[in-house]
C-alpha cells in the first residue's frame, strides 16, 4: 500500500490539511517525504492523530501533547500527568455542577427578585469569592498566515 499523502490523511482523519501542516511544524507528526508537492506520511500517523485528538479533548495543550512522544515517535504517557488532568477535570465538574444547580434554581425561583433569593445570593457570593468562575482562556500564540511568512 502506498503511503497516504496529506490529502488522504486529511480525508480519512477529518483533520484539515492546514492543521496537519501546523502539527508537523510543532513536531506532533512527521511526514516521510513528498509525492510531487504533497507531503506523505506513514500509516501510523492515523494512530498519532487519534492520540492527539484524545489528548485535546481531555484539555491537554499542544506542548503537553508533544511531550508525550519519545524521540523515536512512540508515546510515553506520564501517568502522573494523567492523574493531575483527571483531578483538574474533577474540580471543573464540581464547579460546573454548582453553576448548573444555581442556574436551574434561578430559572424557577419564586422570589420577587433574584437579589431577594438566598440561594441566588449564595451563588453570587461564591462567584465573587472565586469558588465558581469561568475557566481561564488559554493563551493562543498568533498563527502565521501565508502572507505573514
Amino acid at each position: 500500500m502506498a503511503l497516504p499523502d496529506i490529502a488522504e490523511v486529511a480525508r480519512r482523519s477529518g483533520v484539515p490539511a492546514s492543521t496537519l501542516r501546523f502539527y508537523e511544524e510543532k513536531g506532533l507528526i512527521v511526514s516521510t517525504g513528498r509525492r510531487g508537492l504533497r507531503r506523505v506520511f506513514e500509516a501510523s500517523v492515523f494512530d498519532r492523530l487519534a492520540l492527539i485528538a484524545l489528548a485535546r479533548a481531555a484539555g491537554f495543550s499542544l506542548e503537553e501533547i508533544a511531550g508525550v512522544f519519545s524521540p523515536e515517535g512512540r508515546p510515553r504517557i506520564d501517568r502522573g500527568l494523567l492523574s493531575d488532568k483527571a483531578d483538574e477535570i474533577d474540580r471543573t465538574i464540581v464547579r460546573l455542577r454548582a453553576m448548573r444547580n444555581g442556574l436551574r434554581h434561578a430559572a424557577v425561583c419564586r422570589a420577587p427578585s433574584h437579589f431577594e433569593c438566598p440561594s441566588f445570593r449564595k451563588l453570587m457570593a461564591a462567584a465573587a469569592a472565586g469558588a465558581i468562575r469561568a475557566p481561564e482562556p488559554k493563551a493562543h500564540k498568533k498563527r502565521r498566515t501565508a502572507k505573514g511568512k
